[in-house]
C-alpha cells in the first residue's frame, strides 16, 4: 500500500503530470508487487521559491525539472526490490514524460503494517485477532 507524494515545479502540462504518476505506479506494480487497484498518489506543484534543493549535491547535476518522489511503504521489501524500484522509476520517467535521471529524487519511508488505515477507522493490514 504505497502512498506516493510527488513534488515538482509548477507549470508542467497535465499529460506530463499524468505520465509521472503513471510511470511511478507502473514501477511499483513491477518491482513491489503492488496490487492492481492499490493506487494512492498526491502531486503538489510548487513555485520557484517553494523548492529549495541543492543542484549539485553528491556531484549530481540537477535542473529546475527536479521531481521529488516520497513513497511511504510497508517495511516488507528487500534492498534488491528497492534498487529495482529506483531504476524502474528512473527508466520510465526518462521515456515518458522525458525526465532526466539526474532530476529524479526518490525517498522511501518505511512503516509497519499497523500504521495504515485505509478507511473506516480500521487497520486493514493488521492480522485479525480473536
Amino acid at each position: 500500500m504505497p502512498l506516493a507524494r510527488i513534488s515538482l515545479r509548477r507549470g508542467k502540462p497535465l499529460q506530463y503530470r499524468r505520465s509521472i504518476r503513471d510511470s511511478i505506479y507502473e514501477a511499483m506494480l513491477e518491482t513491489f508487487a503492488v496490487p492492481a487497484d492499490d493506487r494512492f498518489m498526491v502531486m503538489t506543484e510548487h513555485g520557484d521559491d517553494e523548492l529549495d534543493c541543492n543542484p549539485r549535491y553528491l556531484g549530481i547535476d540537477r535542473s529546475d525539472d527536479l521531481v521529488i518522489i516520497q513513497l511511504t511503504v510497508s517495511n516488507t521489501r528487500t534492498v534488491e526490490q528497492k534498487q529495482a524500484l529506483y531504476r524502474g522509476i528512473v527508466a520510465r520517467l526518462g521515456k515518458n514524460p522525458g525526465v532526466r535521471p539526474q532530476d529524479v529524487f526518490i525517498s522511501l519511508v518505511e512503516v509497519t503494517k499497523e500504521n495504515w488505515s485505509l478507511g473506516n477507522g480500521e487497520a486493514q493490514y493488521v492480522d485479525a485477532r480473536p
